[in-house]
This record gives structure tokens, C-alpha cells and sequence, in this order.
């Protein structure tokens, strides 16, 4: 039928009810703001819907994003974690160190899951957990899962990064390439 699978095309109504939720919403400072879409005429096709081109809103309770240019920090990728000593990197690829608590997002939208990891990691690391496991599944398809690809970028945005030290994937006993061990910052 010419549909790209997996994707859909998005309503006029749930467009509407987008724009009405988001309204109020500050962009990033380096973001440009999404403009409010246009009536769809019939010859032209309704706007498939993005996955995730930006980060989901602040879930509530959440900081609100600080305002200017916050301090850099360098970003974390699967084993590569800026200032983490190579013994504790490696002890963490390897699963030897023990997991604090663990958090499952089988099931759950690309929303819901960003703000569960969010609630999950903050209150982690309020706790005082040192190393705690994200289960976020192989996903059913070649390219992997949703959840797999959007986890690590998470942990990247502002509210989770100064929190996290570093990240990679779990061993098999753990859920292998489907779950993160992610290395919380010591509580000061």
C-alpha cells in the first residue's frame, strides 16, 4: 500500500490533541521549535509520524530544563565512558559488579519509558545506587528495538547525565544486548 511498516500516518485529531499538549512546552535552547502543521489538504499526504525526532517532554516533576548553555559534559556511548577509570569500566562490562535495583520497560511507549527511566535513575541514584540495570529488550526486527536505540540517548539528556558515569551492555545472565548496566555517580 506504499506505508512504510511500522509506521502510520497521524490523524488531524491526534495532530490536534499534539499541538494542544505541547503548547506551553519550551524547546531546548538548541532546538528549533516545531512548527503547528498546517490544515492537510486532500492531495497532499498526512504527516507520518516521527519517531522521537526530539526528546519527550520534561516528565512531571521533573527540572525544567536549565536556562543558557549548560556546561558540556561528554557524551556516553555502549563502553565508552569519559572519566571512568579503565578497572571500574571493565568491571562493569563484564557484570561484576552488583546490580543496586533494576527497572523493565518491556511494553511501554517510547513516553512512558523515557519518564520511567527518568523516575528509575533519579530516584536510583538518590538512593545512593552505585549500578543498576535497564531491561529494555532486543526489539522484534532487524534494526532492534525502539527502546534499545532511545535508552542510551536518554541517559544522555541533561536531567540523567550528570547522573550517569557510564553505561554498557549487560551480560547474558542479565539480558545481554536487551539491558543496560548503567554506572550511577557516588552520592556526595
Amino acid at each position: 500500500m506504499g506505508m512504510d511498516r511500522g509506521r502510520r500516518v497521524v490523524t488531524a485529531d491526534e495532530a490536534k490533541l499534539w499541538r494542544d499538549a505541547m503548547r506551553g512546552v519550551t524547546p531546548f535552547p538548541d532546538r528549533l521549535p516545531v512548527e503547528p502543521a498546517t490544515k492537510p489538504s486532500l492531495a497532499a499526504p498526512a504527516p507520518s509520524f516521527p519517531v522521537l525526532a526530539s526528546p519527550v517532554p520534561a516528565p512531571s516533576g521533573q527540572p525544567p530544563a536549565p536556562r543558557g548553555q549548560p556546561p558540556a559534559m561528554p557524551i556516553i556511548a555502549h563502553g565508552r565512558s569519559p572519566g571512568l577509570d579503565r578497572r571500574t569500566a571493565e568491571r562493569l562490562r563484564k557484570g561484576d559488579m552488583p546490580i543496586d535495583a533494576s527497572l523493565d520497560l518491556h511494553g511501554m511507549t517510547q513516553e512512558i519509558a523515557h519518564a520511567a527511566l527518568w523516575r528509575f535513575v533519579s530516584a536510583s541514584a538518590e538512593r545512593g545506587h552505585r549500578c543498576i540495570l535497564v531491561i529494555t529488550g532486543k526489539g522484534g526486527h532487524a534494526g532492534g528495538g525502539v527502546l534499545r536505540a532511545q535508552a542510551p540517548r536518554w541517559l544522555n539528556e541533561p536531567a540523567l547525565r550528570p547522573l550517569v558515569l557510564g553505561f554498557t551492555f549487560a551480560q547474558p545472565k542479565h539480558g545481554g544486548d536487551g539491558a543496560l548496566y548503567v554506572l550511577l555517580k557516588r552520592r556526595r
